[in-house]
């Protein structure tokens, strides 16, 4: 994996430098893959949008790269923390979520979001026996459901 994320590094580093950005890329490693944080006065621009461009650059790097990896890991870009941020955010959503749905009885519909934002609701709530969740929806209008276990059988 090492010669994967430094080429990663490099990769992302040379399409900055090309297009004039203030930003540089470091790549470390850890269980999950490949971090690459990335840095620079341009950083604002790759956070705008609600990470758009940060999404499409772990994206592009997944696919240029990601087969060079071993089964489970990938690559995450990321920049002034902003994916663990989101993912607290995510968290505190789903919980929030979680209790309306438990005192409504009412679903719970999320507006669309990415599969790796869904991933992290349906995780945080996979361990709340009275709850279901579950992605409706195609393409970029998939939206995750939370619902009672009860109501979700009907």
């Amino acid at each position: 994996m090492k010669e994967a994320c430094g080429q990663a590094e490099q990769f992302l580093n040379d399409i900055f430098r090309m297009a004039g950005f203030d930003l540089r890329a470091e790549a470390t490693e850890d269980a999950s893959g490949c971090i690459l944080n990335i840095e620079g006065a341009d950083s604002a621009m790759v956070r705008a949008e609600g990470g758009e461009l940060l999404d499409a650059l772990e994206h592009f790097v997944n696919q240029s790269f990601g087969r060079e990896l071993s089964e489970g890991e990938r690559f995450i870009c990321d920049v002034d923390n902003f994916r663990s941020i989101r993912e607290t955010e995510l968290r505190a959503m789903a919980r929030h979520a979680a209790d309306r749905v438990r005192s409504t009885g009412l679903p719970f519909f999320f507006g669309p979001m990415s599969a790796s934002e869904r991933r992290v609701i349906h995780l945080t709530l996979a361990e709340d026996g009275g709850l279901f969740t579950e992605s409706v929806g195609e393409g970029n209008a998939r939206r995750l459901k939370v619902s009672l276990k009860t109501a979700a059988k009907n």
